[in-house]
This record gives C-alpha cells, sequence and structure tokens, in this order.
C-alpha cells in the first residue's frame, strides 16, 4: 500500500499491518486520483456558474456581491454578528487606515441550546437580537446605529449584499421558516420585535468571505478564503464575465462555491468508502455534503470510530473486544486525532484516549490506532488540496497568466489544530498546481473581522461613486 508522508508504522507486525493496510487502502489517494477528482470539481464549478444549469449544480457557485477587496484605506467603526454553529459571537469593531488595523474593540460569545438549534426561526432569531441588545447596552452603543456585518455560514442564494436567502440548513441546525427566506429580513425582524435600538446597512457574508477580507486588509493579493473546521468551503474572486446569473462583464465578484456539496449528485461514489457512507446515512442531511463529510472535523472522528470497529469485530484490533463505547456514535471525537498524532507525546494520548475509551490495548494497537488516524486525516487534507488546487487553476487561466501568485485566508479548527494537516494540504497543492505561488496566511478572527471588513469595503465604493458622481456633476456646470 503506498503510505503518505508522515504516515508511521514501527512496531506493528507484519501480519497485522497487512490486515490493516486492507482496510486503509480505499482511503489512500494517488496523484492520477486527485488530479480525476480536480477536474470533475473544475466541470461542476463552470455547471454552477451558468444561467440555466447552476439550480441542478451540486456546487452551488454563489455569488456575494462583494466586488472587490481591501486597499488599506477602509476606516470606521462597525458590528459584526457571527453565526456558523453552537455558539454566535457579537463584535465591535474598529477600522484604522492609517494604522493598518483592524481591531476588535470588544466582542461576546452566546451559546445556542440545542433546543433552539432545532426549533422555530422566529425563537433563533430573537435569541440572536436579544443578545445583540445586551452587549450594546453593556457598550453604551444604543444609542448609535452602526453598519453590520453578519457573517452566517450557511448556504444562501445572495440577492444582493444585504439580502441572502438561505437555501439549506447544515451543521446540525433544523430551524422551522428559515429555508426559504431572506436572513437579513428576519434579524431585522427579530430586532424590531426586541425595540430599543436598530442597525445600519447589513452587509452578509459566509465565513469563507468573512476569513478572505479580513486577510486582505494585511495582504491585498489575497483573493481566496478557505474553511476547514466543522465542515468546509471556499470562496475566490471569479471573472465578472464568467457569472452569467449577475448582470455586468467588467471586474470580479467573490464567488461562494459551497464545495461541501461536491458528489452530491453522485460523482465521487468510486472515492467514499463504506464508512463514508455509513457516516452520511447516519447523518442528519443524508444525501448532502457528500464531500464536506470526507473533510470537515464534525465526521472525521467518526470515520475512525467506525473504521477501528469494524477491525475490533474482526479481531484485528483490541483482541477482538467490541467496547460499548465504541458502538456509540460520537465516541472517538474528531479531537482525539489531532491528539493521537502529536509529535513526542501522540503514543502517550493514545494510550490514554483508548484507556477513558474502556479498550483493552496493547501497543501494536496503540500505533494502529495512529495510523488509522493519520490516514484519514491525510485524505481529509489531500481531499482538500485538490479542490484549492481547481480554483487556483482557474484563476490563473481566467487571466491568461502563465503563473499565478496570490494568497489563501485560511481558517479552521482542523487546519489550525492538527499538528499535520496543514503541511500535507500545502504540499498537495504545489504537486497539483506547480504553475500557482500560494502563500497561506491564518486569519485572525476572520469571520468577525471580515464581515466588518465587507461592510468597511462596501463604505468605501459607495462613497468612492458619490464623489466620482459629484465631480461629474461639477464638470456638466
Amino acid at each position: 500500500m503506498a503510505t503518505n508522508n508522515n504516515q508511521q508504522t514501527p512496531n506493528i507486525p507484519k501480519a497485522t499491518l497487512t490486515k490493516v493496510e486492507s482496510y486503509l487502502q480505499p482511503f489512500i489517494l494517488s496523484q492520477e486520483k486527485l488530479q480525476e477528482i480536480s477536474k470533475r470539481l473544475e466541470k461542476d464549478l463552470v455547471r454552477g456558474l451558468g444561467r440555466h444549469t447552476h439550480r441542478r449544480a451540486p456546487v452551488k457557485m454563489l455569488p456575494t456581491f462583494v466586488r472587490a477587496t481591501p486597499d488599506g484605506t477602509e476606516k470606521g467603526d462597525f458590528l459584526a454578528l457571527d453565526l456558523g454553529g453552537t455558539n454566535f459571537r457579537v463584535l465591535y469593531i474598529r477600522v484604522m487606515d492609517e494604522q493598518n488595523k483592524v481591531v476588535t474593540m470588544d466582542s461576546e460569545t452566546c451559546a445556542i441550546p440545542a433546543a433552539i438549534m432545532v426549533g422555530s426561526g422566529e425563537q433563533l432569531f430573537d435569541h440572536i437580537a436579544a443578545c445583540l441588545g445586551k452587549f450594546l447596552e453593556s457598550e453604551n452603543l444604543k444609542g448609535q446605529v452602526l453598519p453590520l456585518g453578519f457573517t452566517f455560514s450557511f448556504p444562501c442564494e445572495q440577492k444582493e449584499i444585504g439580502k441572502s436567502v438561505l437555501i439549506r440548513w447544515t451543521k446540525g441546525f433544523k430551524c422551522d421558516g428559515v429555508e426559504g427566506h431572506d436572513v437579513v429580513q428576519l434579524l431585522r425582524d427579530a430586532i424590531h420585535r426586541q425595540g430599543g435600538f436598530d442597525i445600519g446597512p447589513v452587509a452578509m457574508v459566509n465565513d469563507t468571505v468573512g476569513t478572505m477580507m479580513s486577510c486582505g486588509y494585511r495582504d491585498q493579493s489575497c483573493e481566496i478564503g478557505m474553511i476547514i473546521g466543522t465542515g468546509t468551503n471556499a470562496c475566490y474572486m471569479e471573472e465578472m464575465r464568467n457569472v452569467k446569473r449577475v448582470e455586468g462583464e467588467d471586474g470580479r465578484i467573490c464567488i461562494n462555491t459551497e464545495w461541501g456539496g461536491f458528489g452530491d449528485d453522485g460523482s465521487l461514489k468510486d472515492v467514499q468508502t463504506e464508512f463514508d457512507v455509513e457516516v452520511d446515512r447516519m447523518s442528519i442531511n443524508p444525501g448532502v455534503h457528500i464531500f464536506e463529510k470526507m473533510i470537515g472535523g464534525m465526521y472525521l472522528g467518526e470515520i475512525v470510530r467506525l473504521l477501528l470497529l469494524k477491525m475490533a469485530e474482526d479481531d484485528v484490533l483490541f483482541g477482538g473486544d467490541q467496547c460499548k463505547m465504541l458502538r456509540k456514535p460520537g465516541a472517538f471525537e474528531t479531537r482525539f486525532i489531532s491528539e493521537i498524532e502529536q509529535p513526542d507525546v501522540g503514543h502517550e494520548n493514545g494510550r490514554r484516549i483508548l484507556t477513558d475509551l474502556g479498550l483493552t490495548w496493547n501497543m501494536t494497537d496503540v500505533h494502529v490506532v495512529r495510523l488509522v488516524c493519520d490516514t484519514i486525516s491525510s485524505r481529509s487534507a489531500r481531499l482538500c488540496a485538490a479542490a484549492l488546487a481547481t480554483i487556483a487553476t482557474r484563476m490563473r487561466v481566467n487571466r491568461d497568466l502563465e503563473h499565478l501568485k496570490t494568497t489563501v485566508g485560511v481558517d479552521g479548527s482542523v487546519y489550525r489544530k492538527h499538528p499535520n494537516f496543514s503541511e500535507d494540504l500545502q504540499a498537495t497543492v504545489r504537486l497539483l498546481a506547480p504553475e500557482c505561488d500560494i502563500t497561506f496566511r491564518i486569519s485572525e478572527d476572520g469571520s468577525g473581522k471580515g464581515a466588518a471588513m465587507v461592510t468597511a469595503v462596501m463604505q468605501r465604493l459607495a462613497l468612492q461613486t458619490r464623489l466620482l458622481e459629484e465631480s461629474e456633476g461639477e464638470d456638466e456646470d
């Protein structure tokens, strides 16, 4: 079996290793296979951009109406809301052009109870509005009407910068009365029900756009945003002439790819393993976001759990011990993968985790579990790299360049916390897109600061337009 560069197989008897490799082989993707996956994704990107094909496209390629990245002259005070998981944040942000800084003046994290995640949309947005009101009161901001950047990290069809319709819930949310509705209007309605404060213009973004924009203030070559955390997604600056669903031919527009949906039409069936199929079947949204379910942190631990359980049942691991805990969905958390793969302390962590799970183990088992974790995390990194290489290559070809130099703003717990993920991803991108020189910049508070940055850029462009119109008016006089 071809193994990944960072795989270690010490102290695993040859007979055991041969058995283990038979389980892991379907997760090993060759360079040729990754290139084939990349070509399939490129076709889906084109389908998603098409006027008549986008509705049936698994990769939605949603126009964000963000027409420019920061140029470093933006300034002002802004609010930001960041909703993308079981918590959401409210932030008060100041952009200072003379210091080239985006400063979070203060922020507050609010939990979203499980009952609200699957309750009514009105409950959800009332909860958000109440938390926003309390934050403004604590900051003595209730008398001000500040522009707001709203990071809403779910698949939406954006009608304009301040109007965005939810296509479908993901990440465990299932609130009634939100899908098919404008989430900005639902937020404004909740604020009016709350009373006592108001907000200014709203710029609606998702977390990938926020990540790109927050990095773009410091690095003007940043034209791709990528998230690899609970889920995965990316955005990039596409040529307007290729976006058939939006009027205009000149310039560029940021496209939220929603690449997590790649494979929803069955195009990745040859890549999915029996364990991926089971993870999908047991998920809250079967048949949806197939690509994400092979990459995102919500699913990696579960893939490892199912693999370990199968090996235990087949008497390859743990002396055939079929532990009750290992049969429990979610018992093997994704964070365990990062802990087990940590250099120097990984085996110690592995012993502790397996003991906590109530498993009967020996040191061979510990080494095998580490190899399993490495294989699953490496496949995630390499699949993500194939998708990123597709986008970078598309940008290079679109711009008729022999060589593209660009920056990717990146965020997400898997990318940040896994000891090998970023290195594996970057090495694979270099392999698949050698004509692209890509710098990776980790976003600092990207979802919050980036949302404010979108609002700041929107204000800058509006001011530039107004000054231009005034200048033309004076010329006519």
